[in-house]
């Protein structure tokens, strides 16, 4: 995902990056994603906070990002993560803000008060809470349950909870323009955590699968350059290859662009009489199985299988 293309960056001076998107030029609207597309603006102009939900290479990220385009507000984007804090999501204090007055009203008497008070910084929740921007958390499950507690009151009552003693006020009303996008997993269990019932039931989910041919096809062209025919051959083996469900990790998407960038920038024909594309497809499909010697005779196997389905696309 090249975000930086179709985004202008602001650097508010407080480590917090603010993304102006502007919608993809190579993003695909078919009446698949545009169908989707259309059920979340729904519920985001409403207030609601929508949640895409699917396996790896379903497009959720992109997805959220170009949902977010439409808004047409600038956007906070979060990455979970294990190590995230409810200090990384709010905001701290940061060194103090120091005050000197010298009182000189009588000439003769000088007089000093000087105090320190420490100084509040922002971080993106509170950030996107204040100024209404559109939060996007991407794989907001790989952060710990208790980070995202903090949201809890944000997405319900529409108050940003402050910790206490850091701040004059406890507490910031959301702003009315305040949206929220999340992203997960719901097939991955490394490194993931279950969502807490109460987060979950203020958001609305919507659940993401494997795309039609179709729209497959018409993705893999924009995101490689190649033209529709060409990219139907490859997303066919792709697909195919899936369906056999003789893997260890799904063939995506992902193996669908990546094929076809390469062949793109090797200039090479998409056939099976071109050995340089044969072994694109060999090392790309061949790296979603796992490499261990007992699985000599298995991996033999399975580049025949996808010699066969070379066959049968690209003959």
């Amino acid at each position: 995902m090249t975000m930086m293309n179709e985004a202008r960056a602001r650097f508010d001076g407080s480590d917090k990056t603010v993304l102006m998107l502007r919608p993809r030029s190579d993003f695909v609207e078919t009446d698949t994603t545009r169908e989707v597309i259309v059920r979340a603006l729904a519920y985001l102009k409403t207030g609601l906070p929508v949640h895409f939900r699917g396996p790896a290479g379903t497009g959720k990220t992109n997805l959220a990002l170009h949902v977010a385009a439409q808004l047409q507000r600038p956007v906070m984007l979060i990455v979970g993560d294990e190590a995230l804090t409810t200090t990384d999501m709010v905001g701290d204090s940061n060194g103090y803000r120091y005050r000197k007055v010298v009182d000189r009203f009588i000439h003769s008497v000088t007089k000093y008060e000087e105090d320190a008070v420490q100084r509040w910084v922002d971080s993106r929740l509170t950030s996107a809470c204040r100024e209404g921007f559109t939060l996007v958390y991407d794989e907001f499950t790989r952060s710990r349950p208790e980070t995202n507690n903090v949201l809890l009151n944000v997405l319900e009552e529409r108050m940003l909870i402050l910790p206490t003693g850091t701040r004059q006020d406890n507490y910031i009303k959301v702003h009315p323009d305040f949206r929220a996008i999340f992203t997960s997993n719901s097939q991955e269990y490394a490194g993931v955590h279950q969502v807490q019932d109460a987060l979950s039931d203020r958001m609305v989910s919507i659940d993401l699968d494997y795309y039609d041919r179709d729209t497959e096809v018409a993705i893999t062209a924009a995101r490689s350059g190649l033209d529709h025919v060409a990219a139907a051959r490859i997303v066919d083996v792709v697909r195919d290859f899936r369906e056999t469900r003789d893997y260890d990790q799904v063939p995506t998407l992902r193996a669908s662009i990546m094929i076809a960038r390469v062949t793109v920038q090797q200039e090479i024909y998409p056939s099976i009489q071109n050995g340089r594309f044969v072994s694109i497809c060999l090392d790309i499909l061949g790296s979603k199985s796992e490499f261990t010697n007992e699985g000599r005779e298995q991996r033999a196997r399975r580049q025949k299988l996808i010699l066969s389905l070379l066959e049968r696309h690209c003959g």
